[in-house]
């Protein structure tokens, strides 16, 4: 009976050892970081999905780099710098992290990129639009959609031109994101002969504006320009509303997600327009079958949907290209002038990282929907 005993003792102590000492599979992982809880989920989720479809068709097709398998690391930043900046230093310190997809606000990307650069991580951004971002001189910054100075001045043209507003009231969340938008369209505004009745800063996460909108409604603006999130923004569609305001609220990408129609109510929102980053991605032929594969997974497709799907993917074929695990390399490729074939067309980056597609469209709130008024 002691001699079966050791006999079976052997081979099991033998099988779990070796079982605790098998390789690990080797990774390479992506980074991925915007507010994926809060007031704020409903965009950042579209930057997840959309980063997580293209690791996941990645994987599917084959091999990055021979022996190795893409993980993606998602990190919730809560639409807070400092926690930007914490995230940033986790994906950093992580050798197995070539480069993050993020941030969605550019409050959270501007003191994020630093520590990227510090650590020599790429960083794509699908969302962030300030144009100073990409003046720091950080060689590991890059984004795929247009900046500030272009959207701002558009919308203005499109207000002044098209709407043929001449006096407006500008309102902006003072957030490096929406007051930098709310300057450039006031600058653009007014030098096309437009007249600025007044400008104030709201707090994000404020609910009641009503003083705010009590002391414009007497002012009978033809418009009101907001810069910044959804979230106030709805409360500000509704409450204007509430207080028989007549002038239609335009803003920038911010507030381009269906939860500001959800929000506001659609019949509040109706007449509400709004500027993009890029096109009508659901018109476009080459995105027929990224939409279907998104919506199967995720449901309908949001406003950064295709943005960090293209970021992804270009950060996966700088990988590929590199042939290595060093973030050095894969820096290099990014800043070769090379150009990523995506949803977004052809994409290459300007000495500063940024995209040199330059297009921004505008949409409209009719019937419950966005629906795409043109590209400007």
């Amino acid at each position: 009976m002691r001699n079966f005993r050791i006999l079976f003792f052997i081979p099991l102590a033998a099988i779990i050892a070796f079982s605790g000492c098998g390789k690990k599979e080797p990774v390479i992982k992506i980074g991925v970081s915007a507010p994926f809880t809060g007031d704020q989920a409903s965009i950042g989720l579209t930057i997840l999905n959309g980063t997580k479809l293209a690791v996941d068709q990645a994987n599917a097709k084959g091999e990055i780099i021979p022996g190795y398998k893409l993980e993606l690391v998602p990190i919730d930043d809560q639409h807070n710098p400092t926690q930007a900046v914490t995230a940033a230093k986790k994906f950093v310190s992580d050798p197995e992290v070539l480069g993050v997809v993020g941030h969605l606000n550019s409050s959270c990307t501007k003191p994020a990129s630093q520590i990227y650069h510090n650590g020599r991580l790429v960083q794509i951004t699908p969302a962030s639009t300030n144009p100073d971002i990409s003046k720091q001189g950080y060689d590991t910054f890059f984004r795929v959609c247009a900046t500030d100075d272009l959207q701002g001045p558009k919308a203005a043209q499109f207000a002044f031109n098209e709407l043929g507003a001449r006096n407006i009231y500008v309102i902006d969340d003072k957030t490096t994101y929406g007051k930098g938008l709310a300057d450039e369209f006031k600058k653009a505004f007014e030098k096309l002969g437009g007249k600025v009745l007044g400008r104030q800063g709201i707090t994000q996460g404020d609910k009641d504006f009503t003083p705010l909108l009590t002391k414009i409604r007497p002012l009978n603006p033809d418009l009101i320009f907001y810069g910044g999130i959804f979230p106030e923004a709805s409360l500000l569609i509704k409450q204007s509303k509430d207080l028989n305001i007549k002038a239609p609220l335009m803003a920038g990408d911010g507030i381009f997600d269906m939860t500001l129609i959800n929000l506001a109510t659609p019949q509040a929102a109706e007449g509400t327009y709004a500027t993009m980053i890029g096109t009508d991605v659901k018109s476009m032929p080459q995105a027929r079958e990224f939409v279907q594969s998104y919506e199967e997974k995720f449901g309908p497709i949001g406003s950064y949907s295709a943005y960090s799907f293209d970021a992804a993917n270009i950060l996966i074929d700088a990988i590929r290209q590199a042939g290595t695990t060093n973030r050095e390399k894969v820096v290099e490729v990014l800043k070769s002038g090379k150009t990523f074939p995506g949803l977004l067309g052809q994409t290459e980056f300007d000495a500063n990282g940024d995209t040199k597609n330059k297009i921004v469209s505008v949409f409209r709130v009719k019937d419950g929907k966005w629906e795409h008024v043109r590209t400007v």
